[in-house]
Order: C-alpha cells, then sequence, then structure tokens
C-alpha cells in the first residue's frame, strides 16, 4: 500500500501488452487508477493539461495518443514524485506512441478496422466463429484474392494487391514468434464454398489442415446437420493476458463493425462458443474431414 492507504498501481507495461493498442489502454487504465487514488475528478486534471475532462477520459480509456508533457503533469498532480516511478511511466507513453505497423494501410482500411487490428495483434486468445469464408488469418493468397474481386480477378480494384498483402501481413501474427492461441470453429459449408474455383479451394483446405497441426492452433468443423443452431452469424472473442484489458467481441457487417466488451454481452458470446465447440467435431475429427474434402476434391 503507498501513503495515506492508496493501492501502489503497477507501473511497468507486462510483457504480454504486444501492441500498441494494448499498452495505451494499461497507460490509460494505470493513470486513471492513480487519478481515483488521489480523490481528484476528470475535470481537475483535464485544467492540469490544458484539456477537457473529454479528454481525460479517452486518455484514460486509451482511445487517443499521449504528450509525455501531459503525463508528467498528471504524474505530478497525482503525487507520483520518485523518479524511476515517473520515468518508467514515461517510458510507457514513448512505447504507447510507437506507430502500429498497420498504419501505413490507413488508405485501405476504415478506422473501425484499425481498432481491431491493433487489438487483434494485442490478444493473447483469439476464438474465432465463420460460416461464410475461411477465418482471414487462415486464408491462403489466392483465396483472399478471390474474396476481394469476387471470383473475378479481372476486374480487381486497384487497391486490391495492398489489400492482400494487409491480409498477409495479419497473419504473421498466428505464423511468427510468441503466437496467441487461435482457435477456429468453421461451418462446414465454408470448406465445400468453392471460392476461388477448385484449385483455390483445394489449396486453401491443404493450408487448413497443415495449420490445424500447429501446437497453438485448433481447428473445428461444425458439420451441416448441426448448422445454424449455436450462432446467428460469425464473430470473433479476443481475450487478454492483462487485467486492465475486457475481453471484446468484434463482429463485422456491411456497413461497417461493433465491438462489445460488456461483461453481459461478453458471457452470451462466451456460451455461444462452448455450444460451438459441443456441437463441432473434434479437432481429430476435423482433421479427418478436411482431408476427406481434398480428397473428393
Amino acid at each position: 500500500m503507498a501513503e495515506g492507504g492508496r493501492s501502489e498501481p503497477s507501473s511497468v507495461l507486462p510483457a504480454e501488452a504486444r501492441g500498441v493498442t494494448a499498452r495505451r489502454i494499461v497507460l490509460g487504465t494505470q493513470l486513471r487508477r492513480l487519478r481515483e487514488n488521489s480523490g481528484i475528478s476528470r475535470a481537475d486534471a483535464g485544467y492540469t493539461i490544458r484539456a477537457s475532462d473529454s479528454k481525460v477520459s479517452r486518455l484514460e480509456l486509451g482511445r487517443v495518443a499521449f504528450k509525455e508533457r501531459d503525463v508528467a503533469d498528471l504524474l505530478t498532480m497525482y503525487g507520483i514524485s520518485d523518479p524511476d516511478e515517473r520515468d518508467q511511466f514515461l517510458d510507457m507513453v514513448r512505447k504507447a506512441n510507437e506507430p502500429g505497423w498497420w498504419r501505413r494501410f490507413t488508405d485501405v482500411i476504415p478506422s473501425w478496422f484499425q481498432e481491431f487490428v491493433g487489438l487483434e495483434e494485442s490478444a493473447s486468445r483469439i476464438h474465432t466463429y465463420e460460416l461464410q469464408f475461411v477465418p482471414g488469418l487462415l486464408q491462403t493468397e489466392a483465396y483472399v484474392r478471390a474474396v476481394l474481386t469476387r471470383g473475378r480477378p479481372d476486374y480487381a480494384p486497384p487497391d486490391t494487391e495492398k489489400r492482400i498483402h494487409l491480409r498477409m501481413q495479419r497473419q504473421s501474427l498466428i505464423t511468427g514468434p510468441n503466437p496467441p492461441r487461435y482457435w477456429a470453429v468453421v461451418d462446414e459449408s465454408v470448406l465445400r464454398r468453392p471460392i476461388g474455383g477448385r484449385r483455390v479451394l483445394k489449396e486453401q483446405l491443404q493450408f487448413l489442415l497443415e495449420q490445424s497441426k500447429q501446437p497453438h492452433i485448433t481447428i473445428q468443423i461444425v458439420p451441416t446437420q448441426l448448422s445454424g443452431y449455436a450462432a446467428e452469424g460469425p464473430f470473433q472473442l479476443l481475450r487478454f493476458a492483462e487485467p486492465e484489458l475486457p475481453d471484446v467481441v468484434y463482429i463485422e457487417h456491411l456497413g461497417g463493425a461493433v465491438m462489445l466488451d460488456g461483461v453481459e454481452e461478453i458471457e452470451i458470446f462466451s456460451r455461444a462458443l462452448d455450444r460451438l465447440t459441443v456441437d463441432a467435431e473434434t479437432p481429430d475429427r476435423s482433421r479427418q474431414m478436411l482431408a476427406k474434402i481434398i480428397a473428393e476434391l
């Protein structure tokens, strides 16, 4: 306990907080705890850094970038005078402000998807359910191209290659060192939908089969007779190692996407995932299904 009975917040960013989005959220949460433990309002904190209370709220939620001067002023206001502790916080500011790798793709991806990519690279566990396409992190380049061009590569939009590169770059999350645990539940119809034609689909299914053998990747197939019961549409559930980061459900639709982090909402989708994993074939049986469908192609 710190002086005055305040809980001493951790001032060291956990090693698991890999992405800049996670770093901002963790730093914002720790600053919020310092403010609350000091009995200082958002309005007073905002006055100190020449900003509104809504700006302080966005900082504490990790929604905006931090300025070292602002954080230094807030630390002084919150009674943090130890040089080493202040240096740790300011080092967190510098790391939280590092640009995400996806910034060079901002011309082809909307802001709401940038936020998701930032959270995705910070997750320790990624659960996904798909019933139309192979999950994005498991798609081959040819499959991605077929999806983005709607099966007509001769009429590809000018930004197609950059979008494909973005998808391939995202895949390094689960193919690189220290990957998150990745669990995909896929409807059987996905494996039989001829996206890109027979050759592209066969190559894609072979890639799925190979990836299913990785120790950090689990793939389960929901057989046709049990399809459509546990969930109405595709979604992803991201879980994080940091206690400051709540679980997040990501649902994409034609006009954009929504991200949910309410306790009751997370519970609903967690139960749906539980039902899906029960309805789906086991990982071993799913590999057998994949091999059989590949042979049929």
